[in-house]
Parts: structure tokens; sequence; C-alpha cells
């Protein structure tokens, strides 16, 4: 393990736990951010290019940002009246603890390479980009645009709430 790994996962680790501790939303969702970042760098640096790359255009690109988008044309950028951090950080100690402890177990008690015929670990599948690009963009082209129409239409939608609700205010 390089140092560049240790110093991704601690940005990332850093930028989830931000997310849960931080009171104000839009420093919550800018810490969810990072957090993405991080899981993309450490996609790319495992060789996982297709992985890393959905990662920024997804999760940074669409979702993080349509995130920030939504708190800021529906609540506002509040700040809180009563400190940064949250109140219910035990209840998230507790609940990251149950889950960690779960997937623990998990990987614990699970093979890490399953024998082929002859008793010799299988090869993992050579899929490239190349292949998945071409397989989005042939046989799964419908689904593909399906999901574009459903996240282009909650966007407007959003945005068509968040109008009515600022123009109930006034």
């Amino acid at each position: 393990m390089s140092i560049v790994f240790f110093a991704i996962a601690g940005l990332s680790v850093a930028g989830a736990l931000a997310a849960v501790a931080l009171k104000n939303t839009v420093h919550c969702a800018l810490a969810l951010t990072v957090a993405f970042a991080g899981l993309a760098l450490l996609f790319l640096e495992l060789d996982a290019q297709f992985a890393g790359f959905a990662q920024i255009l997804v999760y940074i690109g669409a979702v993080a940002i349509l995130v920030v988008f939504a708190i800021l044309l529906t609540r506002g950028s509040e700040t809180p009246k009563d400190g940064i951090y949250s109140t219910k950080w035990l209840l998230g100690l507790v609940t990251a603890s149950g889950i960690f402890a779960v997937l623990a177990w998990a990987v614990l008690h699970s093979t890490w390479a399953l024998p082929g015929p002859e008793g010799a670990p299988t090869a993992a599948p050579a899929v490239t980009v190349m292949d998945i690009g071409n397989a989005l963009m042939g046989r799964y082209v419908l689904p593909l645009e399906i999901v574009a129409l459903l996240l282009t239409s909650a966007l407007i939608g959003a945005v068509i709430v968040a109008m009515h609700e600022k123009e109930s205010a006034q």
C-alpha cells in the first residue's frame, strides 16, 4: 500500500465524516462532494478507469451539484444557531459502527478467489472501457436515454417546486 492510497483514503473518510457531522446542509453537500472525489481517485489509483470516471461524471458532476442547487433553491444556506456540529452524532456513530461490523463480517467470511475446474483461481474477465462504451451506446442505449430523461425531469420539477415556494414566501 502506498502513501498516496492512505492520503486519498483519509481524504475520503474525512469528507464522509464531515458530511454527517456538520449542521449546515450546504457544507454537508460540499463535504459529500469531497468524499465522492476521494472515491473516484481511489478507483483511478486501482486502475478502474471506467468506475473512476463514472464516479466523477455521475456523482460529482451530476448528483452532488444537483444536491447543492436543490438546497440553495429550496432552503437557502441558513446558518445554524447552536454550533456547527449535529447533536445526533451518537446515533450516527452507533449506526456507522453497526454497518462497519456487518461489512467486516462479510469480508472476513468471504472467499477471495473462486477456484476453477482444476483448482486454479479463475482469471478476471478482461473488459475494457471501450467494451463498456460500446455496450452503453449499443445494447443499453434505451435504458441510458430513459435515465437521462428521468434525471432531467427531476431537475425541472425541483426548479418548478422551488420557484413556487419562493413566490409564495414573498
